[in-house]
């Protein structure tokens, strides 16, 4: 209307509405001739010339009825295309299905809020731990997980190892070197792997009776130890481990190129020098420099362990079944790669006790160590122990035959084990109780008793 007026010019109408000059002639020529109506898109309530075709919609809507209705919007778009001649667009499925009222198969669920967790403070507060499978050796060598555990406070890598895959080996070496080379911290930060938390959800009745569940093997030696582990539930919440992964990734490989490392057993040894090189060049100091880690107990090699009970036969042993392992030539290191033969069974005989004492019938707690020793524990005291064996050992754990749950239970007090006993017979048959009439000398001496 001020242009119409010759209030402003043309220039300053078009830089007001951020048009050019000649579409602000055009839109005030029409704005002249027809008012604010005519400003309007000329196509606006015409049908599109690009819309669906009434006889293909209605094909289409037929199929997803009939012949494709479990299938998933991208699925029935590759089904149409390929199978029934029908060239549409995802968000074309979408919007016929959505026009039948279907719900989707999986719905799209909303954005989760998530913020930004600050770094502790303190070295020794959280420890993240992490396994990465990738080709460290490009093709020289077999593939492996790199295992490490990372300070959160400093983003330093702690210790690091090589394993065919993620297993209870892998993470309790790393640990053992953590906590003798820095001592027990407050946390450990991880994702919701097997052999640290129980993904199960069978609750046995010894777990039932006693109101918890029991943890894994590795959870039990975190606990002792007084860790606490948080489970992360999702890859976001452990991004600064896997970011980390990034860096290492993209120097390791190379790094063990350059040094012409094709075996395992060279890429364990030079792991320590590459892992010390990355925290001196990518380590932050903490906001506070007083850590907080905790000196490790005296036994720390009987801790971290797998830990089973038995029952002690008759002839003073217990047998545990352990998996034999082959040194593969092209793996001297022992990082054994592909399937393991079947398991042998390995007896300990337990010596006698104090005063030639026998331990038969006796409920024992057998630990196999990562050093492949295995121990026989009493009541806490060490009663038998068997050395280390010489080829490459791998700390497995394996079922206990149902007994593991109702042997914990036992050996914490919270459930006795039945007692079998047998009555004591007498020549003429059982033995009265104790207090049965026939033994009460005061009755049986009265009249008519």
């Amino acid at each position: 209307k001020a242009a119409l007026a010759g209030k402003i010019t043309n220039a300053e109408g078009a830089h007001a509405l951020g048009l050019t000059v000649r579409q602000f002639q055009r839109l005030k020529a029409r704005f002249a001739l027809g008012g604010a109506r005519a400003l309007a898109h000329r196509s606006r309530g015409k049908p599109s010339p690009r819309r669906l075709s009434e006889s293909t919609r209605q094909a289409a809507l037929k199929l997803i009825q009939a012949r494709y209705p479990d299938l998933n919007d991208c699925h029935l778009t590759e089904k149409l295309a390929e199978v029934e001649s029908l060239p549409l667009s995802r968000s074309t499925v979408r919007r016929l299905r959505k026009s039948l009222d279907r719900k989707a198969r999986r719905p799209r669920k909303p954005a989760v809020h998530r913020q930004r967790r600050l770094r502790e403070a303190r070295e020794g507060s959280m420890v993240l731990t992490d396994g990465s499978e990738h080709d460290w050796l490009q093709g020289r060598g077999p593939q492996m997980a790199l295992m490490c555990t990372v300070d959160d406070a400093t983003g330093a890598f702690l210790s690091g190892t090589f394993r065919p895959h993620e297993d209870l080996h892998g993470y309790a070496t790393i640990f053992h070197r953590m906590f003798l080379k820095y001592g027990l911290p407050l946390t450990i930060y991880g994702d919701g792997t097997g052999v640290l938390v129980r993904n199960d959800q069978h609750w046995s009745l010894e777990e039932e009776l006693a109101g918890e569940r029991f943890p894994t093997h590795l959870g039990g030696v975190l606990k002792d130890l007084g860790i606490t582990y948080i489970q992360a539930r999702s890859a976001q919440a452990k991004g600064r481990i896997e970011n980390r992964w990034g860096t290492v990734q993209d120097r390791l490989p190379a790094e063990l190129r350059l040094r012409g490392i094709n075996d395992p057993r060279a890429a364990e040894a030079y792991l320590p020098e590459f892992l010390d090189d990355l925290n001196m060049r990518f380590a932050r100091p903490p906001r506070d420099n007083n850590p907080v880690w905790r000196k490790a107990p005296a036994d720390l090699d009987l801790i971290i362990s797998c830990r089973y009970f038995r029952s002690v036969a008759r002839d003073n042993t217990v047998s545990l079944c352990r998996p034999q392992r082959i040194d593969r030539q092209s793996n001297p290191g022992g990082l054994c790669v592909g399937a393991s033969p079947p398991s042998v069974t390995t007896c300990i005989q337990i010596p006698p006790g104090p005063g030639r004492r026998s331990y038969a019938g006796r409920r024992v707690e057998v630990r196999e160590l990562l050093d492949g020793r295995i121990v026989v524990l009493y009541q806490g005291r060490r009663i038998a122990q068997v050395v280390a064996p010489d080829e490459p050992f791998a700390l497995i754990p394996r079922a206990d035959k149902g007994r593991r749950a109702a042997n914990r239970l036992s050996a914490r007090g919270i459930l006795k084990p039945p007692v079998k006993t047998k009555p004591r017979l007498t020549r003429g048959g059982a033995k009265p109780a104790a207090d049965h009439p026939w033994r009460d000398r005061n009755l049986a001496l009265k009249p008519g008793g």
